[in-house]
């Protein structure tokens, strides 16, 4: 079962690409292109349930998803300010106002984190694993935030669980991946996991190895989540390519490991046969086996063959 994403638009603002994919030297080179007369739309809100009063919203940044239940409602990851305003008017409107008791962040990065400060006196508690919650406040390589922001005020190490209503809310850190701090929240009873960013649907990866990333152990964790969830679980994804739904099953998830295996491999290859740095990250052809991802984006600190480079010959 899966839903068809409208968040990541060919014709996305340009805040949206600098914003999401943390290279604004992109954004610049895309508006440069770009007519002034013809200003690209805003992205829409969407709010696509799923099943057992489980659903996800999108808009601009990170999918987020949620629970309406009479009890009280549960929202996973918040994208930006105003698209967490948005999700938040949505939501009241849903749930006839019920009581926000917890908040949950997948991860540190702004895109899934800057519209916390839409939720600041109306949910009860903030969640997050403990890295998670230290990033947020210093994120490496860039100054500590200047905007006001709700942080996590509730952290753990490995497990957090939860009861609201009918349904069991448990999140599970399995290991450095895509951040050192990022979880998969499950509604047990729902049978559906948001992922956040440790699954892009067929888009390539961003690798913070600055906040702790590992592309290895990211493999390591996308093997180990399905072993903790049923064949039918709906799993909900951090982002997808163009067009490509934020929803799908354990065949996504495997895909997503064996191309994680494949850019590793490419990337060996090119060691092995004494390319160096520089030519490897040149070679922004398809990967192949996996061409739906597209050409691989410009180098940088957090793209997958840097990444890949640094860490086949960085010794452990």
């Amino acid at each position: 079962m899966s839903f068809t994403r409208r968040d990541f638009l060919a014709s996305s603002a340009v805040a949206a690409i600098a914003g999401t994919l943390g290279r604004p030297e992109l954004a610049r080179a895309w508006q440069s292109q770009t007519p002034a007369a013809t200003p690209a739309p805003p992205a829409p809100a969407v709010f696509t349930p799923i099943r057992r009063n489980v659903g996800f919203f999108t808009m601009r940044g990170g999918t987020i998803g949620y629970l309406i239940d009479p009890a009280g409602v549960v929202v996973v990851d918040t994208q930006y300010p105003a698209e967490g305003k948005t999700c938040l008017d949505g939501l009241n409107e849903r749930s006839k106002n019920a009581p926000i008791p917890f908040l949950i962040n997948t991860h540190h990065h702004g895109d899934h984190t800057g519209g916390n400060i839409a939720f600041k006196g109306i949910a009860k508690k903030v969640v997050s694993q403990m890295q998670a919650a230290i990033l947020m406040r210093n994120p490496p390589g860039a100054a500590a935030p200047t905007t006001e922001q709700l942080y996590p005020d509730t952290t753990f190490d490995k497990t957090w669980n939860a009861t609201v209503g009918g349904e069991r809310v448990s999140a599970k850190f399995y290991g450095p991946a895509h951040t050192s701090g990022d979880v998969v929240v499950t509604f047990e009873r729902a049978n559906v996991a948001h992922m956040g960013d440790l699954m892009f649907n067929q888009r390539h990866a961003i690798v913070d190895r600055a906040a702790g990333a590992s592309m290895k152990n990211w493999m390591k964790v996308i093997e180990n989540v399905p072993k903790d969830h049923a064949k039918d679980t709906i799993y909900i994804f951090g982002h997808g390519n163009t067009g490509l739904p934020v929803t799908g099953d354990h065949t996504e998830l495997s895909r997503f490991h064996d191309y994680l295996g494949a850019v590793l491999a490419f990337v060996g290859a090119q060691i092995k046969a004494g390319k160096t740095k520089d030519e490897i990250l040149a070679m922004r052809d398809p990967l192949k086996g996996f061409e739906s991802f597209g050409r691989f984006p410009a180098a940088s600190a957090r793209d997958p063959l840097t990444v890949a480079y640094e860490e086949l010959t960085t010794a452990s």
